[in-house]
């Protein structure tokens, strides 16, 4: 419609188009539209109309939404992080005794799931979806009800996490809950609780995989063609993609191992036939890509923000965009590297793999270095929370290459140097990154 000019509307008709401080232009559009179909102007009125009751409890707006999934995910970001600080203080001295080593073992698997399924997930997500709309130029997510489907999933799968606590059966078999140690024999009520909270926590991400991919295919405004999509529409576009296979084969995993502890059958049981590496095959193939999954969001992020503090145009666009595009490709393919000391992978096959991936990685980090080459940077929070992010990730990138080597990684297998790569990968790429866009985007999120 197109709007003609008018004189200064009075507050009716605000709270009548139900927007706050209407220019008088944008009222008299909409009272020639409601002129013009009265019906059709209502059932567009109540369609996008706000829900009654509470909102947080009732809305499909990705606008609340997408900052009450970040807040939701930081509140367990916070709770891992309590953890982790009972864990150190365990390790803060020789022979300590403020942790048996039970207790020590279920901190340790808490601490895991919850960085790995209750925080780093659900914060990209709430991302995408407050900030993929706007990239793309449309009114919402494709399927609202989804988003919020997720969101409630995502809050039902924390508190399984949790419940066995209130049993005092809190598992203490690892993130990864290895088979057979994580099977019948050998755990409880609290293995249940967790296998069911992860259960849901991959059902909310593969909606949300599913409702990213149908956004950027098929939600872009007039004119955007897919060569002109932002380049942190393009990661997202590619983790959706990724979190289909991923999130879906570790469904499986869980369905399986869930069948084997309360139906008997016997899918990881080497007693009765069954296979133990077929847990770790089915957990890797979710677990590295995961990995680029929590990390490539931020990759987003910070290709977002280098430009803006360097004062010029992004280096590289289609560069960026293949390597995206590339890691993506290769992350699916390297899930064994994590099973080297088992003896039963093609090491020569996966190790060459796990060498190639740090290519595209090196071309992202050559076009975010050449955005900052000779521009004219300012070190405000965001780009400082981004310089952070290179520095720490390249630490656990260049760990990742010495891992990739079959006879290292023997050597390093279940050391302190995983832990370290793992988090200096994790946290430089995904807490540096988390930083980065809370400071960047705050005006997206409050409004000022």
């Amino acid at each position: 419609m197109n709007p003609v000019e008018a004189p200064a509307t009075t507050g009716t008709d605000e709270a009548e188009i139900g927007v706050g401080n209407p220019t008088a232009r944008e009222a008299e559009a909409v009272r020639q539209a409601k002129a013009r179909d009265p019906e059709q102007f209502d059932r567009f009125y109540q369609t996008w109309e706000g829900p009654t009751g509470i909102r947080i409890f009732s809305t499909v707006d990705n606008t609340p939404l997408g900052p009450a999934m970040m807040i939701m995910s930081f509140t367990f970001l916070l709770i891992g992080g309590l953890i982790a600080l009972l864990m150190r203080i365990q390790l803060a001295v020789p022979n300590n005794t403020f942790l048996g080593p039970e207790t020590y073992n279920q901190l340790f698997t808490m601490h895991g799931s919850t960085m790995m399924y209750l925080f780093a997930v659900p914060f990209f997500e709430g991302l995408v979806i407050l900030l993929l709309p706007i990239h793309l130029g449309s009114r919402d997510m494709p399927f609202p009800r989804a988003s919020t489907l997720g969101f409630w999933t995502f809050i039902f799968s924390g508190l399984m996490f949790y419940a066995s606590f209130f049993f005092k059966d809190v598992p203490a078999i690892g993130w990864f809950a290895y088979t057979p140690l994580s099977g019948p024999r050998f755990t409880g009520l609290g293995t249940d609780f967790w296998l069911i909270g992860l259960g849901m926590a991959e059902l909310a991400g593969i909606s949300m995989g599913v409702e990213i991919v149908v956004s950027v295919l098929k939600m872009r405004c007039p004119g955007m063609t897919i060569g002109r999509l932002s380049l942190f529409a393009w990661t997202i576009l590619t983790i959706g993609v990724m979190i289909v296979f991923a999130f879906t084969t570790l469904l499986a995993a869980t369905v399986l191992l869930e069948t084997d502890r309360l139906v008997g059958t016997r899918f990881f049981d080497p007693h009765y036939g069954g296979n133990p590496l077929l847990w770790q095959h089915l957990f890797w193939f979710f677990g590295h890509p995961e990995v680029y999954i929590v990390v490539l969001p931020f990759f987003g992020v910070i290709t977002e923000v280098l430009p803006v503090f360097s004062w010029r145009p992004v280096f590289g666009y289609k560069g960026l965009v293949f390597a995206t595009l590339g890691i993506a490709a290769l992350s699916m393919g390297v899930w064994a590297h994590h099973m080297f000391a088992t003896g039963a992978v093609l090491l020569p096959f996966f190790s060459g793999l796990s060498f190639l991936i740090a290519v595209p990685t090196g071309v992202k980090f050559f076009n975010w270095i050449g955005t900052m080459w000779g521009g004219r940077l300012t070190f405000q929070t965001p780009m400082l929370f981004s310089i952070g992010f290179l520095l720490t990730f390249v630490l656990g990138g260049i760990s990742g290459v010495v891992l990739a080597s079959p006879p290292l990684d023997f050597q390093l297998h279940d050391s302190y140097y995983v832990v370290a790569h793992m988090h200096y990968v994790l946290f430089g790429g995904s807490v540096f990154g988390v930083f980065a866009a809370i400071y960047y985007w705050f005006p997206k999120f409050t409004g000022k």
